[in-house]
């Protein structure tokens, strides 16, 4: 070492060490108590081949087609499109029909470019059973991760080289619907579709023409004649649809202008049953489409889509059958996979009454409404009845009738709605049951609490509050129809149990706001009404419905309103129905069911009715007899609100009338009562509701249907036809005014 070059090291030396030394120096930077941090390389992680393999089948699961395509490599996506690659899977798990798969990592062996993951998956399929392969998938890192060589193996190991699977289906017929007597609602059949060919109408057979069409499709024949003056010449005009033994009458006869064309199909008869409630069929949807084909349908069925149809839709459809093999790209089995035998469908029974399903449907046909009829003791629905209906047989594509279905779908009456499930509406008067129910358990009404009961309510100072006795007599005589003078003026002083028979609004406006106001017993009446069952679904399970609704009142004004089944109370017929059968039965609640059994082709039943008590009205034993009291006098009593149209009825039966201001238009009439009979006859004893949407009163249009559903249910059919708004099952007509005083 040369000497300057020597000392020039010394002297750095000696610089460092005085710096280090000195205080505040220069070395404070260097020398500190604080360590300094070790340095750290940056390091990128291997990526993780198991957790990308099973990420690639968790999209899988979800059906994210395009999430597993961003995982493969790009020389896949480069030699196949995100089209086609979800197609492959999407036709490869369908054609399979796999409802599920599952998959485990077996090994895996990797380098730092290149990778390979044997894993098992086993499909789960409905038509060929398990299928279990092991596959090595193979992996390149791209950009520090793993990303997936594709290949058609790679879904089966079979389908190497272009192979495809191909299924072919083996397909129970559907299973059929009956009523509780075996008598078919919904079956496949060979049918005839009726119309009428307007410029070939022979009009000397004209009469013939709608009066026979009008028998068999259930059709008023002046409408019918209403509508060929209303078209034009050379029109086609659908009717309805009947097997050969239903339309045979009209077969014989064929008047000119009749036009018939046979077809097969799953078919409805009478122009369909409970059509809301048994629901219909339809072909598979598009956005269906996967779901059924994973389900072991082929795709060219058709699957119930509302009601009946829709929730038994797996007992319908039976077990499919099929054999899944693998085939060359030019059609030649390779091998076969697996294989299943097809199981005939079940039948379902109803335990509807097709007899009374019919009147209840001809009584409100005519106008937007509902009937719902319940054994007391069981809960079964006899009848549930929606208008008006519609015929299920316009959604068979093979029906020449098909040409209705724009007409229904669009018809702004909603045909296709179930009323008697799903209508929610106030209740009106029927709901002072409630309030009668809890003015007794709160203690401070007795059956003999008088009141009096005059045209005016003046309790709360927003407004005076009429009886409906105030403006009825006028209101009838001004439409020309009859009067009873009894209905013209107030009721006076009555007890309880007379208020409830006269339909008394004051008196229960009074209760109302007396437990609101006095007695901080605002909420008595709307918990009356959840004990009662409203206010939440009656749990019938096997057909849509609604809750209805019942809140507590925040003001005098809600609770008066309540008192009285009006304000924010909502309803629906089904609800009402379960409520009367326990008032009747003594006091139980039953879960309404609407299917008798179910019955495969051979042996016992799979599914068989059992009545299901779900919980019991919270009143006392002596508080539902006064009730019960209370209603025999509704259609008993000379002063009855419903005794003018019960008049001789040789039945013994119960009830309350209603009349539920709608909002706009006339109001919603309402008569829910039952029968009791069942010492004298060989009938179980039933509850029957029902509602006719802006009609009128309760009295004048529900007790009619009411009337009409007894007789049908004791005699075969309506006995009194006539009523103030017409003949049951036909238009309602409107009297002709008449001038003068109150009718004799």
């Amino acid at each position: 070492m040369k000497p300057a070059r020597r000392i020039q090291i010394f002297l750095i030396a000696l610089l460092i060490v005085a710096c280090s030394s000195a205080p505040g120096g220069v070395g404070e930077i260097f020398a500190t108590d604080t360590p300094l941090p070790t340095p750290k390389a940056a390091v990128t992680p291997a990526p993780d081949e198991e957790a990308a393999v099973m990420a690639f089948f968790e999209a899988l699961e979800n059906d994210d087609y395009e999430a597993m395509y961003a995982m493969l490599a790009q020389s896949s996506r480069d030699a196949l499109t995100l089209e086609d690659f979800s197609k492959r899977w999407n036709d490869a798990l369908n054609t399979m029909s796999a409802s599920e798969f599952e998959v485990k990592i077996l090994s895996s062996v990797i380098s730092p470019f290149n990778g390979e993951v044997k894993y098992s998956i086993t499909y789960k399929t409905i038509l060929a059973g398990d299928i279990s392969r092991e596959i090595l998938m193979r992996l390149t890192n791209e950009e520090n991760r793993w990303k997936i060589v594709w290949d058609d193996s790679l879904i089966l190991p079979e389908l190497a080289g272009g192979n495809q699977l191909a299924m072919e289906y083996d397909i129970p017929a559907r299973g059929d619907i009956y009523d509780r007597e075996g008598l078919p609602i919904a079956t496949q059949a060979d049918a005839f579709a009726f119309g009428i060919q307007t410029d070939q109408i022979d009009f000397d057979m004209v009469g013939a023409l709608t009066s026979e069409l009008g028998r068999l499709c259930g059709f008023d024949p002046l409408g019918i004649q209403s509508l060929i003056d209303s078209s034009g010449p050379g029109w086609y005009l659908p009717m309805c649809e009947g097997t050969r033994a239903e339309a045979q009458r009209l077969l014989s006869i064929n008047p000119g202008g009749l036009v018939i064309q046979e077809y097969s199909s799953r078919y409805y008869f009478r122009g369909g049953l409970a059509p809301q409630a048994v629901g219909y069929t339809l072909a598979i949807s598009p956005e269906q489409l996967n779901q059924y084909r994973r389900l072991g349908y082929s795709g060219s069925e058709r699957i119930g889509q509302t009601g009946i149809e829709q929730w038994a839709e797996d007992y319908l459809a039976g077990k499919h059958g099929g054999v899944l093999r693998v085939v060359s790209p030019t059609g030649q089995i390779v091998s076969t996979l697996g294989q299943s035998a097809p199981e005939p469908a079940d039948s379902v029974y109803l335990t509807i009454d097709s007899n009374l399903q019919f009147h209840a449907q001809a009584a409100v046909e005519f106008f937007r409404g509902a009937i719902v009829v319940m054994e007391v003791e069981t809960g079964r629905i006899l009848a549930m009845a929606s208008g008006p209906d519609f015929d299920p047989n316009v959604f068979e594509s093979n029906n020449p009738n098909n040409i209705a279905l724009n007409s229904l779908l669009n018809d702004a009456r909603t045909p296709l709605l179930n009323r008697a499930a799903q209508g929610q509406l106030p209740l009106g008067s029927v709901f002072k049951i409630i309030t009668f129910s809890a003015a007794l358990e709160s203690g401070l009404y007795l059956k003999d609490t008088e009141y009096d009961c005059q045209y005016d309510f003046t309790e709360l100072s927003d407004q005076v509050r009429h009886d409906w006795t105030w403006q009825h007599c006028q209101d009838r005589i001004a439409a020309g129809k009859f009067c009873n003078t009894t209905d013209s003026t107030p009721s006076g002083l009555i007890t309880l149990q007379e208020g409830l028979m006269r339909s008394c609004n004051p008196y229960f406006w009074h209760i109302g706001n007396d437990l609101y106001t006095n007695w901080d017993r605002g909420s008595d009446i709307a918990n009356m009404a959840r004990g009662f069952g409203l206010g939440s679904p009656t749990g019938i399970g096997q057909i849509p419905e609604e809750a209805g609704q019942i809140t507590d009142p925040a003001t005098q004004i809600d609770a008066v309103n309540q008192a009285i089944g009006q304000g924010d109370v909502l309803v629906t017929p089904l609800q009402v129905a379960r409520f009367m059968a326990a008032i009747a039965n003594g006091g139980t609640l039953y879960r309404p069911q609407i299917i008798e059994k179910i019955q495969p082709v051979e042996g016992d039943p799979v599914l068989t009715f059992k009545p299901e008590a779900q919980g019991t009205l919270p009143l006392r034993p002596e508080n539902l007899d006064i009730l019960r009291e209370a209603l025999l006098m509704v259609t008993n009593d000379p002063k009855g609100t419903a005794r003018w149209n019960i008049l001789g009825l040789q039945f013994k039966v119960a009830g309350k009338t209603g009349t539920a201001e709608s909002g706009s238009g006339k109001p919603h009439g309402w008569f829910a009562g039952y029968t009791l009979n069942k010492a004298n006859t060989d009938l179980p004893d039933i509850a029957i509701v029902a509602v006719g949407e802006n009609v009128g009163e309760g009295s004048e249009y529900a007790v009619p249907f009411f009337r009409a559903m007894v007789e049908a249910y004791y005699y075969g059919s309506p006995q009194r036809q006539y009523y103030d708004f017409g003949q049951i099952g036909y238009p309602p007509y409107t009297p002709t005014p008449r001038s003068g005083g109150v009718f004799p």
